[in-house]
């Protein structure tokens, strides 16, 4: 079986001092949240419409302006003109210097390279190995004698003195030192505790929980308080808009819709029935009968050119209808064709 939900919890049972507050300070803070509100709906209502009337547009046409001002000019600059100067340079570069750098290191430095190298080895096996292990045979004695030297000199001038002085001086001057501090931590301890812990309890208990409660207890009040203030003022706000908006339509909107509808529409059709239409009608015929005279201007004007044209050099000749040739392929076939027959015969 499922466990059964377990219900909302019974709410506790509050005193005559929350009673006492919550009254007045839901209505000092309604009075004070009221206005805040009505201004708050009403930034957010001009803000909207800014950003959807103003601060869009503009922001577009800005990114416009930009795109073509900054963009556009250096995306056509480093697409025309800098990768073709980069791939020119580049291909200069290598041709000037990297080939001949290439050349040299190949057929100059690496066997000069290789000589210096083997050389050196025979100078490192035959002449600088010997002198070097002769060098630390010699640094490794003086090195020994130098150690047993500094090795006697720190243990008899500082490590016994150092190890008489721990025993002797500082010891004893730690214990008695030690035995002081005891006796001062004991005497601020026992000050301390009878000063400050013993009445912090009381202080705690008497004064400071108290005060506490009562100042959480005005603090939620407050703070409930806030949230039911702001809610309430939300629905005032509301209703308020509400109430501007229907006197604005019934003061501005619905005039101005009959109007339109009542005067403006049957005066619109009017005109377009009784101006705009026969105009319409008149500048479609007018262009009509403009055109057909255009093309019989032109077709006039061709047939006089045609029959200057004959009174001067005369009819033009009629063409002669000529056979055409077969393709060269069809005679290249015709060709293998015959070849092929005499080959079989």
């Amino acid at each position: 079986m499922e466990p059964q939900k377990a219900g909302p919890e019974p709410r506790q049972p509050e005193g005559c001092l929350v009673a006492a507050i919550r009254l007045p300070v839901r209505i000092v803070v309604l009075v004070l949240v009221v206005p805040v509100r009505m201004v708050w709906d009403a930034l957010v209502v001009a803000g909207r419409f800014l950003n959807d009337t103003v601060f869009r547009p503009v922001g577009r046409a800005l990114l416009w302006v930009g795109r073509a001002l900054f963009v556009w000019p250096f995306v056509a600059l480093w697409r025309y003109a800098l990768v073709p100067l980069g791939h020119g340079l580049a291909w200069l570069g290598k041709v000037l210097v990297v080939v001949p750098l290439v050349w040299t290191y190949r057929w100059v430095l690496t066997p000069v390279g290789h000589a210096l190298a083997t050389a050196g080895r025979w100078v490192w096996a035959r002449v600088l190995t010997p002198i070097g292990q002769g060098c630390m045979w010699v640094l490794r004695g003086i090195g020994a004698g130098l150690y047993a030297a500094v090795a006697w000199l720190v243990r008899y001038l500082l490590v016994v003195p150092a190890l008489w002085v721990y025993q002797w001086v500082l010891t004893p001057v730690g214990h008695a030192l030690l035995w002081v501090v005891r006796g001062i931590g004991l005497a601020l301890y026992w000050i301390t505790r009878v000063l400050f812990v013993l009445p912090a309890p009381a202080l705690w208990r008497w004064v400071l929980v108290p005060v506490g409660r009562v100042l959480a207890v005005i603090g939620r009040e407050t703070w409930d308080a806030l949230g039911h203030a702001w809610r309430v003022a939300g629905r005032i706000s509301l209703a308020v808009g509400r109430a501007l908006g229907t006197l604005f339509r019934w003061i501005f909107v619905e005039p101005v819709r009959w109007v339109h509808r009542t005067v403006l529409t049957p005066v619109g059709h009017l005109v377009r029935d009784a101006v705009l239409r026969p105009c319409a009608e008149a500048a479609r015929s007018a262009g009509r009968t403009g055109r057909q005279v255009l093309a019989s201007a032109r077709e006039s004007a061709r047939q006089a050119r045609a029959d200057v044209r004959r009174m001067v050099f005369g009819e033009p000749r009629e063409r002669v209808a000529v056979a055409r040739r077969e393709p060269l392929a069809a005679e290249t076939r015709t060709l293998g064709s015959s070849t092929t027959a005499l080959t079989k015969d």
